[in-house]
């Protein structure tokens, strides 16, 4: 499984996508549109990713995409299923989510504005996670966390084992 970040402008969002993709076993992150890369132009890294993703930036494969939608053309033209996080009309809950494929490529986006249309249209299938309180969305990084590790479990067809027991 790979994820595309389209436009997550926070640096601390990032290097938390980063430290969970490691965690779930993600192949690599595609870095699209204003997401940051860890390191500037000047090959530094950047302090406030690098806190969040302890090393992780160093571990999960990356790419920098400055178009969203080419890097889902190209994933689709590999045989990837585009799955996107959003809240949307014709989204269904992420658990009910049935896989066939260990080809997915999970989208998040924006943290203020999430997905556009344009690449909603894109995805295959929309799931969200529902939500039961007062407020109507989570912050990406968890957002990702929690669909991230629900996809790889249903891939793997079952939960992870636990090496500390």
């Amino acid at each position: 499984m790979v994820a595309l970040l389209h436009n997550v402008r926070s640096l601390f969002n990032v290097g938390s996508i980063f430290r969970t993709a490691d965690a779930a076993g993600i192949e690599k992150l595609y870095l699209c549109g204003i997401t940051p890369t860890p390191n500037d132009l000047f090959g530094k890294k950047r302090p406030q990713l690098a806190k969040v993703s302890l090393g992780a930036e160093d571990t999960v494969k990356w790419e920098k995409c400055s178009s969203t939608t080419k890097a889902i053309a190209k994933l689709k033209s590999d045989g990837y299923k585009i799955v996107a996080v959003e809240q949307a009309e014709n989204s269904v809950p992420y658990y009910a989510l049935q896989i066939d494929t260990n080809k997915l490529a999970l989208i998040v986006g924006h943290e203020v504005k999430g997905l556009p249309k344009n690449i909603l249209d894109l995805a295959d299938i929309i799931i969200e996670i529902p939500m039961r309180g007062k407020k109507e969305s989570l912050n990406v990084g968890v957002a990702f966390g929690i669909v991230a590790f629900r996809l790889v479990e249903s891939l793997i067809g079952c939960s992870f084992p636990s090496s500390r027991y």
